[in-house]
């Protein structure tokens, strides 16, 4: 039998730690999410930050019309299509934050890494993840709060059934392009398809495997919060799901960004190096405006309050 080997006669993990290569990632940050509705939202770039919406007048027939035949002689009506006198003007909406490093460590600890490239790109994260939030919820342009009277829909039972969606669907039926719903609220109404024994089709999507309900994909976001909360931690909760149909030639939701901003990183958002002060603290601006519109409120419906927390024993 060999001898044991005396702890004290080989080299220590702590010690021949200091030698090794180890190998790195660059920092994880867990509150990336997908970000599915930039993804989805038809975009507009704005070269003055502003954005008017011309409507219409209401009316369903804003002009009368008449078929004539070859030899009916009645007079031709006339009229005008009349806009509405004060329409709504749009700005967009600053989202700005100022990140801060430290030049030496900057110069000293950049290997394999660099600390301000890794810096600012968890910054640019951040922004993109408050930025999706405004989209639906900021109180003067959020998705959620300018959904009309008449475009809201109230759950027949609670739960979020395939009864719903079709409600949903009779708000927004012309070309109507995704729903949108907390990941809770499309398990909800995956269980309640379940229980019908219709279970859902999916549809894939930016490499990804959507549900879908009459064709539409169902889009999770934590952003549509449930009780208040992107995370929630019980099981039970209420939620919103958002019936949207995008696109300025549909006449449907839009997002604004302004265009051609100095140090442009990506649409709406820029980075710009701020200088450096006596202490060595090198500071850059990011900065991105966004904003998003309804053009006609057909183009958007929501159905309210549904519960989260329904399971069920399948037989």
């Amino acid at each position: 039998m060999a001898d044991k080997v005396n702890p004290s006669k080989s080299l220590g993990r702590e010690a021949a730690y200091q030698l090794a290569n180890i190998t790195k990632t660059v920092p994880q940050y867990d509150a990336i999410t997908p970000r599915w509705l930039t993804r989805v939202l038809d975009w507009k770039a704005l070269e003055t930050g502003l954005f008017r919406l011309n409507r219409v007048k209401e009316g369903d027939t804003p002009l009368e019309a008449l078929c004539l035949g070859v030899d009916n002689q009645t007079k031709v009506p006339s009229g005008f299509v009349d806009y509405q006198e004060k329409p709504r003007e749009y700005r967009l909406n600053s989202i700005a934050t100022i990140i801060n490093v430290d030049t030496r460590v900057s110069d000293l600890y950049s290997s394999p890494y660099s600390q301000v490239g890794e810096q600012i790109r968890l910054a640019v994260e951040s922004l993109k993840e408050r930025q999706e939030s405004q989209l639906i919820n900021n109180d003067d342009y959020g998705l959620l709060k300018n959904v009309t009277d008449k475009q809201r829909v109230k759950s027949i039972s609670g739960s979020p059934t395939p009864d719903d969606l079709d409600e949903l669907l009779t708000k927004v039926w012309k070309e109507p392009s995704f729903f949108l719903a907390h990941p809770r609220a499309i398990a909800a109404f995956g269980r309640e398809c379940t229980r019908r024994g219709v279970p859902p089709p999916t549809v894939a999507l930016f490499g990804n495997q959507f549900l879908t309900w009459r064709g539409i994909p169902l889009i999770p976001t934590n952003k549509l919060f449930v009780d208040g909360h992107k995370d929630p931690k019980g099981k039970a909760g209420k939620s919103n799901i958002l019936l949207v149909r995008t696109g300025e030639e549909k006449q449907g939701v839009i997002g604004l960004h302004q265009a051609n901003l100095p140090g442009e990183k990506s649409r709406g958002l820029a980075v710009r190096f701020m200088g450096i002060d006596t202490n060595g603290i090198a500071s850059y601006l990011l900065s991105l405006y966004c904003s998003a519109a309804i053009l006609t409120d057909d183009a958007i419906a929501v159905l309210e309050d549904v519960d989260v927390g329904n399971y069920y024993d399948y037989k």
